[in-house]
């Protein structure tokens, strides 16, 4: 029987982190892969949603100068072919860098085939078995489909397979308007698709704060159609076009961009051989701090599959931890301050504590609005709105969410300084370069020094035993 000390099941982004952990230690080891190589994030995910929604939001600002009279708009149309072929360009360049990165050991340590448990220390792949002491669970998610779309099974496109159309459609039905129902609804509208986006409550993107969700809300809403109340899929019409209700209407759509979420990939795995039970959404226990299961010690299970945080640097993060762990003595690693970023625009995103996670009556909020901010104005983005969440008694920074330009940088900015702690008025003692976005948030950081009661020093004194007499 082929034996070895870790098997390590995915080659996305955590299993093959975890395999650079595992191979420092031991040459003993397999990664198994039934899937297309060159991770979810090149493939089908991150990177070319970026390639398509940079495209989108170039011909939007150039709409924006238009209409603003600095530029006369001529009758050029978006070529949604050409579109499509670069963003599949710029999708090959970056999984040609992931193919890269494991042409040194692949051919003695890959194998293509899809793994099932046959016992606890056994998997079979297309009918051999392969021993391991160790095995790390890193099989990643695919696109959830509703059973009541089985009528236009042949009109539904997915996250997985929307950047293999040769052209886009003229119409689409975007089901969930969550992180990437939002993203690329807004991007395919901005090409000139006509997009009906349908959310089941007045929730986009991954907001908490009800201030900034409403205002979420009613600024995707001047952009594209959103049906916040849900909407049912009838079937095809005589037309060939998909035929749903919403708001008691009756609406058409050539395709259906299915984005409801994304379900694990641990059904596939027939863990009840291994002797592990799964709860009623088929996930093993397991200890979020170590990502070992709690009912088999030798198996870790890491990255979008346990959907803890189906994130691509905590995916990464989680097979640092699982590798490390597998080959080395059982440690707890300390994870990174919560990041989160749609690439809508504007941005939306959250550092540290989302506003429901905080404890109502222990945080105080500053805020500030990008209309009418300086840098916003000059870019021609006035829009957004920031808050910011402290501690009510120590001032210290404890969250933010926001809807602001540019969102992407403002959003890392406080993770590092939730990550180091500091207080509104230590923040707000850091430089601010004018005019920038940045100014926004100080504007929100003086707001939240003002509710906590203070006045905010915003240079620091010097020690007076070393300053000059």
């Amino acid at each position: 029987m082929n034996a070895y000390k870790v098997i390590i099941i995915g080659a996305g982004t955590t299993g093959l982190t975890a395999r650079r952990q595992v191979a420092e230690k031991t040459d003993s080891y397999l990664v198994i892969d039934d899937g297309p190589l060159g991770t979810t994030c090149a493939r089908v995910g991150c990177m070319p949603s970026k390639a398509l929604i940079q495209i989108a939001n170039d011909v939007h600002q150039t709409d924006v100068i238009a209409q603003s009279g600095l530029l006369k708009k001529g009758d050029q149309q978006v070529d949604s072919a050409a579109v499509m072929r670069h963003v599949r360009s710029l999708r090959n360049r970056f999984v040609r860098s992931v193919r890269k990165g494991m042409e040194p050991w692949e051919k003695t340590h890959l194998l293509r085939g899809r793994a099932e448990f046959i016992a606890p220390d056994t998997v079979q792949v297309d009918g051999t078995q392969y021993k391991a002491e160790k095995f790390i669970l890193a099989v990643g998610s695919r696109p959830s489909l509703l059973p009541e779309w089985q009528a236009v099974k042949d009109y539904i496109i997915t996250t997985d397979d929307i950047f293999e159309l040769e052209e886009l459609p003229e119409s689409i039905l975007v089901m969930g308007l969550g992180v990437i129902g939002l993203e690329l609804g807004q991007a395919l509208s901005r090409l000139g698709i006509k997009v009906y986006g349908v959310a089941r409550r007045r929730a986009l993107g991954g907001i908490c704060d009800p201030e900034i969700q409403d205002y979420v809300c009613r600024k995707m809403a001047e952009e594209f159609t959103i049906f916040f109340d849900g909407a049912r899929v009838l079937g095809v019409n005589a037309e060939q076009k998909i035929l749903f209700e919403a708001d008691g209407k009756t609406y058409t759509a050539d395709r259906l961009l299915a984005s409801i979420g994304r379900r694990h990939n641990t059904d596939r795995l027939q863990l009840e051989k291994a002797g592990i039970t799964v709860n009623d959404r088929g996930l093993p226990e397991y200890d979020r701090q170590t990502l070992r299961l709690k009912e088999a010690r030798h198996i870790w299970f890491a990255g979008d599959v346990n959907e803890y945080r189906p994130l691509l640097h905590e995916a990464a993060d989680e097979g640092y931890i699982a590798g490390h762990n597998a080959v080395h003595q059982e440690a707890c690693f300390k994870r990174r301050v919560p990041l989160a970023i749609t690439f809508s625009d504007p941005n939306i995103a959250r550092a540290g504590k989302a506003f429901g996670e905080l404890e109502k009556g222990c945080f105080i909020t500053g805020k500030v609005s990008f209309e009418g901010q300086g840098r916003s104005i000059v870019k021609l983005k006035e829009k957004g709105l920031l808050k910011v969440y402290a501690d009510k008694d120590s001032g210290e920074l404890l969250g933010a969410e926001m809807f602001a330009p540019n969102g992407e940088h403002l959003a890392h900015l406080l993770a590092w300084a939730i990550g180091m702690r500091l207080t509104v008025q230590q923040a707000l003692q850091m430089p601010f370069y004018h005019p920038v976005l940045e100014e926004g948030l100080r504007t929100a950081l003086r707001d939240a020094a003002q509710k906590l009661g203070r006045i905010a020093e915003e240079l620091e004194r010097c020690n007076e035993a070393t300053t000059d007499k």
